[in-house]
Protein backbone atom coordinates (compact mmCIF):
# COMPACT_ATOMS: atom_id res chain seq x y z
CA UNK A 1 0.00 0.00 0.00
CA UNK A 2 2.85 2.40 0.77
CA UNK A 3 4.28 1.89 -2.70
CA UNK A 4 0.90 2.52 -4.31
CA UNK A 5 0.44 5.61 -2.15
CA UNK A 6 3.86 6.92 -3.18
CA UNK A 7 3.00 6.43 -6.85
CA UNK A 8 -0.33 8.22 -6.44
CA UNK A 9 1.33 11.03 -4.48
CA UNK A 10 4.02 11.40 -7.14
CA UNK A 11 1.45 11.57 -9.91
CA UNK A 12 -0.51 14.18 -7.95
CA UNK A 13 2.62 16.32 -7.56
CA UNK A 14 3.42 16.09 -11.28
CA UNK A 15 -0.16 17.01 -12.20
CA UNK A 16 -0.09 19.96 -9.79
CA UNK A 17 3.15 21.24 -11.31
CA UNK A 18 1.79 20.90 -14.84
CA UNK A 19 -1.41 22.77 -13.97
CA UNK A 20 0.30 25.50 -11.92
CA UNK A 21 1.05 27.61 -14.99
CA UNK A 22 -2.43 27.48 -16.55
CA UNK A 23 -4.04 28.15 -13.18
CA UNK A 24 -1.77 31.15 -12.66
CA UNK A 25 -2.72 32.45 -16.12
CA UNK A 26 -6.39 32.25 -15.14
CA UNK A 27 -5.95 33.71 -11.66
CA UNK A 28 -3.74 36.60 -12.79
CA UNK A 29 -6.10 37.74 -15.50
CA UNK A 30 -3.51 37.15 -18.23
CA UNK A 31 -6.26 35.38 -20.16
CA UNK A 32 -9.45 37.30 -20.86
CA UNK A 33 -12.48 35.16 -20.00
CA UNK A 34 -15.06 37.94 -20.12
CA UNK A 35 -17.29 39.14 -22.90
CA UNK A 36 -18.31 37.30 -26.02
CA UNK A 37 -16.08 36.08 -28.82
CA UNK A 38 -18.04 38.11 -31.37
CA UNK A 39 -17.03 41.39 -29.69
CA UNK A 40 -13.36 40.48 -29.11
CA UNK A 41 -10.70 42.44 -30.97
CA UNK A 42 -9.73 41.31 -34.47
CA UNK A 43 -7.39 44.23 -35.13
CA UNK A 44 -4.31 43.58 -37.31
CA UNK A 45 -1.01 43.47 -35.41
CA UNK A 46 1.08 45.11 -38.13
CA UNK A 47 3.14 41.95 -38.71
CA UNK A 48 2.01 41.19 -42.27
CA UNK A 49 3.65 43.49 -44.84
CA UNK A 50 1.46 45.22 -47.39
CA UNK A 51 2.22 44.74 -51.10
CA UNK A 52 3.70 48.24 -51.08
CA UNK A 53 6.08 47.31 -48.26
CA UNK A 54 7.07 43.96 -49.75
CA UNK A 55 6.04 42.99 -53.26
CA UNK A 56 7.88 39.65 -53.17
CA UNK A 57 6.37 36.33 -52.10
CA UNK A 58 5.87 35.95 -48.34
CA UNK A 59 5.21 33.00 -46.00
CA UNK A 60 4.42 33.74 -42.35
CA UNK A 61 3.49 31.56 -39.38
CA UNK A 62 1.56 32.96 -36.41
CA UNK A 63 0.49 31.92 -32.92
CA UNK A 64 -1.96 33.58 -30.53
CA UNK A 65 -3.63 32.61 -27.28
CA UNK A 66 -6.74 30.52 -27.76
CA UNK A 67 -10.13 32.04 -26.95
CA UNK A 68 -11.47 31.86 -23.38
CA UNK A 69 -10.23 29.43 -20.75
CA UNK A 70 -8.34 27.42 -23.36
CA UNK A 71 -5.97 30.36 -23.66
CA UNK A 72 -4.65 29.56 -20.18
CA UNK A 73 -3.30 26.31 -21.58
CA UNK A 74 -2.20 27.14 -25.07
CA UNK A 75 -2.18 28.92 -28.38
CA UNK A 76 -3.80 28.60 -31.79
CA UNK A 77 -1.43 28.57 -34.78
CA UNK A 78 -1.92 29.30 -38.48
CA UNK A 79 0.08 29.89 -41.66
CA UNK A 80 -0.38 32.53 -44.34
CA UNK A 81 1.11 32.84 -47.82
CA UNK A 82 1.13 35.56 -50.47
CA UNK A 83 2.41 35.26 -54.02
CA UNK A 84 4.73 37.89 -55.45
CA UNK A 85 2.74 40.91 -56.59
CA UNK A 86 -0.52 39.64 -55.08
CA UNK A 87 -2.86 41.74 -52.96
CA UNK A 88 -4.49 38.95 -50.94
CA UNK A 89 -3.06 36.29 -48.66
CA UNK A 90 -4.05 32.63 -48.32
CA UNK A 91 -4.55 31.63 -44.69
CA UNK A 92 -4.65 27.99 -43.57
CA UNK A 93 -5.67 26.61 -40.16
CA UNK A 94 -7.86 24.02 -38.45
CA UNK A 95 -10.91 25.24 -36.52
CA UNK A 96 -13.24 23.54 -34.06
CA UNK A 97 -16.20 25.93 -34.11
CA UNK A 98 -19.52 24.55 -35.33
CA UNK A 99 -17.79 21.50 -36.81
CA UNK A 100 -14.10 20.60 -37.00
CA UNK A 101 -12.61 21.58 -40.32
CA UNK A 102 -9.47 22.61 -42.15
CA UNK A 103 -10.10 26.12 -43.46
CA UNK A 104 -8.22 27.85 -46.28
CA UNK A 105 -9.37 31.32 -47.26
CA UNK A 106 -8.26 34.59 -48.79
CA UNK A 107 -7.66 37.55 -46.49
CA UNK A 108 -6.04 40.96 -46.53
CA UNK A 109 -5.11 40.73 -42.83
CA UNK A 110 -3.60 37.37 -41.82
CA UNK A 111 -2.12 39.00 -38.70
CA UNK A 112 -5.45 39.88 -37.06
CA UNK A 113 -5.81 39.29 -33.33
CA UNK A 114 -7.22 35.89 -32.52
CA UNK A 115 -10.37 37.04 -30.73
CA UNK A 116 -8.67 39.42 -28.35
CA UNK A 117 -5.19 37.90 -28.40
CA UNK A 118 -2.51 39.60 -30.50
CA UNK A 119 -0.49 37.13 -32.59
CA UNK A 120 3.24 36.56 -32.45
CA UNK A 121 5.33 35.76 -35.51
CA UNK A 122 7.36 32.52 -35.60
CA UNK A 123 8.40 32.32 -39.25
CA UNK A 124 8.80 35.00 -41.91
CA UNK A 125 10.12 33.80 -45.28
CA UNK A 126 10.32 36.18 -48.23
CA UNK A 127 11.45 36.31 -51.83
CA UNK A 128 12.65 33.22 -53.66
CA UNK A 129 12.64 31.06 -50.51
CA UNK A 130 8.97 31.88 -49.88
CA UNK A 131 8.00 31.48 -53.54
CA UNK A 132 9.47 27.98 -53.59
CA UNK A 133 7.38 27.00 -50.54
CA UNK A 134 3.93 28.22 -51.57
CA UNK A 135 3.13 25.40 -54.00
CA UNK A 136 4.31 22.67 -51.60
CA UNK A 137 2.34 24.32 -48.77
CA UNK A 138 -0.86 24.22 -50.84
CA UNK A 139 -0.18 20.57 -51.73
CA UNK A 140 0.48 19.66 -48.09
CA UNK A 141 -2.70 21.41 -46.95
CA UNK A 142 -4.69 19.34 -49.46
CA UNK A 143 -3.00 16.15 -48.22
CA UNK A 144 -3.46 16.71 -44.47
CA UNK A 145 -4.70 13.34 -43.15
CA UNK A 146 -7.09 14.66 -40.46
CA UNK A 147 -8.93 17.65 -42.03
CA UNK A 148 -12.21 17.04 -40.18
CA UNK A 149 -10.85 16.05 -36.78
CA UNK A 150 -10.28 18.35 -33.82
CA UNK A 151 -9.54 17.50 -30.20
CA UNK A 152 -8.27 20.34 -28.05
CA UNK A 153 -6.38 17.79 -25.94
CA UNK A 154 -4.14 15.97 -26.68
CA UNK A 155 -4.77 16.37 -30.44
CA UNK A 156 -5.09 16.37 -33.35
CA UNK A 157 -5.91 20.07 -33.45
CA UNK A 158 -4.75 23.31 -35.07
CA UNK A 159 -1.23 22.92 -33.68
CA UNK A 160 -1.02 19.30 -34.83
CA UNK A 161 -1.84 20.52 -38.34
CA UNK A 162 0.79 23.26 -38.38
CA UNK A 163 3.52 20.98 -36.96
CA UNK A 164 2.64 18.32 -39.56
CA UNK A 165 2.65 20.91 -42.35
CA UNK A 166 6.08 22.22 -41.35
CA UNK A 167 7.50 18.71 -41.52
CA UNK A 168 6.01 18.16 -44.97
CA UNK A 169 7.40 21.25 -46.69
CA UNK A 170 11.11 21.38 -47.52
CA UNK A 171 12.77 24.53 -46.26
CA UNK A 172 9.93 25.49 -43.93
CA UNK A 173 11.04 25.51 -40.30
CA UNK A 174 9.56 27.01 -37.13
CA UNK A 175 10.05 26.21 -33.46
CA UNK A 176 6.45 26.26 -32.25
CA UNK A 177 5.70 27.67 -28.78
CA UNK A 178 5.78 25.24 -25.87
CA UNK A 179 2.14 26.29 -25.34
CA UNK A 180 1.12 24.91 -28.75
CA UNK A 181 -0.74 21.99 -27.15
CA UNK A 182 -1.13 19.23 -29.74
CA UNK A 183 2.05 19.97 -31.69
CA UNK A 184 3.55 16.73 -30.38
CA UNK A 185 0.60 14.61 -31.50
CA UNK A 186 2.19 12.67 -34.35
CA UNK A 187 -0.08 11.35 -37.08
CA UNK A 188 2.38 9.01 -38.76
CA UNK A 189 4.19 7.00 -36.09
CA UNK A 190 5.95 7.70 -32.78
CA UNK A 191 8.97 9.49 -34.30
CA UNK A 192 9.21 12.63 -36.45
CA UNK A 193 11.55 15.47 -37.29
CA UNK A 194 11.39 18.42 -34.88
CA UNK A 195 9.57 21.37 -36.51
CA UNK A 196 12.56 23.62 -35.84
CA UNK A 197 14.55 21.63 -38.37
CA UNK A 198 17.49 19.83 -36.81
CA UNK A 199 16.16 17.49 -34.15
CA UNK A 200 13.62 14.79 -33.35
CA UNK A 201 10.27 14.40 -31.59
CA UNK A 202 9.22 11.13 -30.00
CA UNK A 203 5.63 10.94 -28.79
CA UNK A 204 2.99 8.45 -27.66
CA UNK A 205 -0.37 9.81 -28.93
CA UNK A 206 0.55 13.28 -27.74
CA UNK A 207 0.44 12.35 -24.06
CA UNK A 208 4.03 11.42 -23.34
CA UNK A 209 7.07 12.41 -25.33
CA UNK A 210 10.27 14.36 -25.79
CA UNK A 211 11.65 16.79 -28.35
CA UNK A 212 15.35 17.45 -28.71
CA UNK A 213 16.24 20.00 -31.34
CA UNK A 214 18.57 22.79 -32.37
CA UNK A 215 15.85 25.43 -32.02
CA UNK A 216 13.51 23.73 -29.52
CA UNK A 217 16.23 22.76 -27.04
CA UNK A 218 14.87 20.05 -24.74
CA UNK A 219 11.11 19.73 -24.26
CA UNK A 220 9.26 17.09 -22.26
CA UNK A 221 5.62 16.35 -22.99
CA UNK A 222 3.71 15.04 -19.98
CA UNK A 223 -0.02 14.43 -20.30
CA UNK A 224 -0.12 16.70 -23.35
CA UNK A 225 1.49 19.70 -21.62
CA UNK A 226 5.10 20.61 -22.37
CA UNK A 227 7.97 22.10 -20.42
CA UNK A 228 11.60 22.51 -21.29
CA UNK A 229 14.74 24.56 -21.60
CA UNK A 230 16.35 26.32 -24.55
CA UNK A 231 20.13 26.60 -24.03
CA UNK A 232 20.79 28.17 -27.44
CA UNK A 233 18.62 31.23 -26.77
CA UNK A 234 18.47 30.85 -22.98
CA UNK A 235 14.93 30.43 -21.71
CA UNK A 236 12.71 28.24 -19.57
CA UNK A 237 9.55 26.88 -21.16
CA UNK A 238 6.62 26.32 -18.82
CA UNK A 239 3.12 24.88 -19.31
CA UNK A 240 0.53 27.61 -19.72
CA UNK A 241 2.98 30.42 -19.07
CA UNK A 242 5.18 29.81 -22.07
CA UNK A 243 8.70 31.11 -22.56
CA UNK A 244 10.64 32.94 -19.83
CA UNK A 245 13.92 34.34 -21.10
CA UNK A 246 15.38 35.31 -24.46
CA UNK A 247 12.86 35.64 -27.30
CA UNK A 248 12.79 32.80 -29.84
CA UNK A 249 14.24 33.23 -33.30
CA UNK A 250 11.85 34.11 -36.13
CA UNK A 251 12.75 31.56 -38.77
CA UNK A 252 13.41 32.95 -42.23
CA UNK A 253 14.99 36.14 -40.95
CA UNK A 254 18.44 34.69 -40.47
CA UNK A 255 18.08 34.76 -36.68
CA UNK A 256 18.80 31.07 -36.24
Amino acid sequence: MRRIWRVISGMAVVLALLLAGPLWMLASGEVDRGGHWSSASRAPAGLAPSPAEASEAVVQLYAARAWGWRGAFGVHTWIATRDAGAEAWRMHHVLSWRRPSLVSRSTATPDRAWYGSAPTLHADYRGEAAAAMIGPIEAAVAAYPAPSTYRAWPGPNSNTFIAWLIREVDGLEAALPVTAVGKDYLLEGPLAEAPGGLGVTASLVGLLGVTLGRDEGLELNLLGLSLGIDPRRPALKLPGIGRLGMAPAVKGRGEG
